[in-house]
């Protein structure tokens, strides 16, 4: 049973008058842990307001899938007051890490204490304060390491394909032009025409100039391979199929091949089919080169984006153009946008540079357009539109309103999902609120959205939403934003 000695261990308890100290160690139920027991589980609905008179309690909460300790309970200690408050459900795991004795005091008594004494309720919400602060910040370092850790699997996803095209070309473009030196010097010891030459290395030139510019309608290929196909076997090359491709590539067809070759119809040796190989390794190695390049630049925008996405070379507060903030979120996204998400973007290209925190405002991005894509399961339209706003129309003209602390931006992000449950929709920017299963959501993602856009950039966010259409609204001041 509760002793009044064991209350008046703890400094909320001393708050109280004798007579209502007896009145909770009367009204108390006691509860026996054993070390691995848990006492209330994430999601489930809470119990009453507990008091921990010996033992340890471990606090635990599920991110990302993962049980993640996040504090602890040693006796004399209290809890369970938060979710009597708000009757929301518990949103961490409570297990023994010892044997434990705990007293519960039910929610209705517990709040008549709260009502009837000042300074008990003061202490109560004191210690709310500081535990929902704690849980939060914890909470919001694993949502910040969580997106980034979404972000690094994205970019390293989005970096394996160029990358594997870098390595390939290089490993490939060795031996071939090893094997071109060779023809080189094989050709050179024989009793060449200046002017045959001249003209393989002519079909040569065009042919890279048309690799290089990219230019190649794929159905005209097609019927170039077969063309060669046939041709290169009547002239008797072996394994001709690996030369259509290239050539083809270079825009060589038959009739340009057969007057440079005539000459070499009856020779036994090498030479024989030796300049068709030489002409057709060279628009290989070309082809190489320009895969190697466009992998290259695609790491370059990619890691570019990244630069700019956590704007890492430059101060905290700067001029900030948000359409490149959106569009470095969409190409660090794309591999999740590509299974099936078409973007539309309507953007108003002449909106100023808006005086903001780069880094956090793209984190309102990286929230809102996931959120979007997870809505949609991966295939749907995501709608993104920019646009001005005046807030003092009726000034045209006037210095008033040329000054740019009257002028706002406006973002939307319109996704085609399920659409948010209405009666939710005002809930969904509450601190750790979530729809999703536990563990799958702290419920701090659109709250911190929220803190960005109306504490730090002293804007607003709106959501509107019905099955086939959830748009999300962010206002944003041109040149205020708060220290």
């Amino acid at each position: 049973m509760l002793c009044v000695q064991e209350l008046l261990k703890l400094e909320l308890f001393q708050k109280l008058e004798r007579d209502r100290l007896d009145w909770v160690c009367d009204r108390a139920t006691q509860l026996e842990l054993a070390r691995g027991d848990t006492l209330v589980k994430e999601g489930n609905a809470h119990k009453g307001f507990l008091i921990l008179t010996a033992g340890s309690i471990g606090v635990t909460r599920f991110s990302e899938g993962v049980e993640m300790p996040i504090g602890h309970h040693h006796a004399p200690s209290f809890f369970g007051e938060i979710q009597i408050m708000t009757g929301d459900l518990v949103p961490v795991t409570l297990r023994a890490l010892s044997d434990c004795q705990v007293h519960e005091i039910t929610p209705e008594d517990f709040l008549q204490l709260v009502h009837e004494c000042r300074d008990f309720e003061k202490t109560v919400f004191q210690t709310i304060q500081k535990r929902v602060q704690g849980l939060q910040s914890f909470i919001q370092n694993r949502e910040k390491m969580a997106a980034l850790g979404t972000l690094a699997a994205g970019l390293a996803h989005e970096l394996n394909n160029p990358a594997a095209a870098v390595v390939r070309s290089l490993k490939d473009v060795t031996p071939a032009i090893l094997e071109l030196q060779r023809m080189n010097l094989v050709y050179g010891q024989r009793n060449v025409d200046e002017e045959h030459t001249a003209q393989w290395l002519k079909l040569r030139d065009e042919g890279y100039k048309f690799i290089a510019d990219n230019n190649s309608d794929p159905l005209a290929m097609m019927d170039r391979e077969d063309a060669l196909q046939d041709w290169l076997e009547n002239y008797g090359v072996a394994e001709a199929w690996k030369l259509t491709t290239p050539l083809a590539a270079g825009k060589i067809e038959p009739q340009l091949l057969e007057p440079l070759v005539e000459c070499w119809r009856d020779d036994p040796t090498e030479l024989r089919d030796m300049g068709l190989r030489w002409l057709a390794l060279s628009f290989e190695v070309m082809m190489m080169i320009q895969s190697g390049l466009r992998g290259a630049e695609r790491v370059s925008a990619l890691v570019q984006s990244m630069k700019s996405y956590s704007h890492l070379d430059r101060g905290a507060k700067q001029q900030v153009d948000v359409h490149q903030g959106i569009e470095d979120t969409l190409q660090l996204l794309s591999h999740k946008l590509k299974q099936g998400v078409t973007v539309k973007r309507s953007y108003d290209r002449n909106l100023p540079k808006i005086l903001a925190f780069g880094s956090e405002l793209n984190q309102v991005w990286t929230n809102l357009i996931d959120n979007s894509i997870q809505a949609m399961a991966g295939k749907g339209n995501l709608e993104i539109i920019t646009a001005g706003k005046d807030d003092q129309p009726n000034l045209k003209n006037t210095a008033a309103h040329n000054d740019m602390a009257s002028q706002r931006i406006i973002v939307k992000i319109i996704d085609s999902g399920t659409g948010i449950n209405p009666a939710i929709q005002s809930r969904i920017f509450e601190p750790f609120f979530t729809t999703k299963p536990v563990g799958e959501g702290s419920g701090l993602g659109l709250d911190n959205v929220r803190r960005i856009v109306e504490n730090r950039h002293r804007g607003s966010i709106t959501v509107e939403s019905a099955p086939g259409k959830t748009c999300f609204t962010i206002c944003l001041p041109v040149n205020i934003c708060k220290i």
